[in-house]
């Protein structure tokens, strides 16, 4: 397994976050609000017609739920993508799977892993190596994200530090994993689908700000 990803395993309780800049290493696999939230599912429709995806837009039908706990996030945004083939796979057996602990979720080679296990392999997994994305990795990740949103399956993506929705609120973790369910303005905004934030699910983010906000891992599409 690719180092990039080895490296990120780490105790989300190890991690000090100070003025929401991370103090001492920013490399936890995953990580969540101290509190655990109650799951909360929502289904949510396609909204894909042809008219929609001729103005460049495009939905993936799925249903939300947030994650029970703080290290859970992986599995609980492989549950979501999964809903959009219409399985209910528990986060339970999902974790099982993923090797989920503690410490998180270990790489997004592991979350395609899983997802290829029930999907019958459609998911691939693609690195941005670089602390900043290039503007080929950016460009990688709206394509990507394009084929798979119009193909109804959603992106998981391992995030590290924080990023900006479009409306300037800053979403920050140590170490995370989210969804990209939907794109507008032809792939260049993005709707993230968040497991850690059931009081606000969706949130729209520029995909060059997404791309950096995975820079140093990756993402199954």
């Amino acid at each position: 397994m690719n180092t990039i990803f080895r490296n990120s395993m780490l105790s989300a309780a190890g991690l000090i976050m100070s003025g929401g800049v991370i103090a001492g290493p920013a490399v936890a696999a995953q990580a969540a609000p101290a509190q655990a939230k109650p799951v909360t599912s929502v289904t949510v429709d396609k909204g894909n017609g042809k008219g929609a995806a001729d103005k460049g837009e495009r939905r993936a039908g799925y249903e939300y739920e947030a994650q029970p706990n703080y290290f859970y996030c992986g599995p609980a945004s492989t549950r979501i993508a999964l809903s959009a083939e219409g399985k209910a796979v528990s986060q339970d057996e999902l974790a099982k799977k993923l090797g989920t602990t503690e410490n998180g979720t270990d790489s997004a080679i592991d979350i395609t892993r899983v997802l290829n296990e029930y999907t019958g392999g459609k998911y691939k997994t693609t690195e941005i190596r670089d602390d900043v994305a290039t503007k080929e990795q950016v460009e990688r990740l709206r394509a990507d994200v394009k084929a798979a949103v119009d193909q109804d399956r959603p992106v998981v993506a391992n995030i590290l530090g924080g990023a900006l929705d479009v409306d300037g609120v800053e979403h920050n973790y140590p170490g995370h994993y989210l969804n990209v369910v939907e794109y507008k303005d032809d792939g260049n905004t993005v709707m993230i689908a968040d497991p850690a934030n059931p009081g606000e699910p969706e949130y729209w983010m520029d995909v060059t700000e997404l791309a950096n906000w995975i820079a140093g891992r990756g993402y199954s599409s």
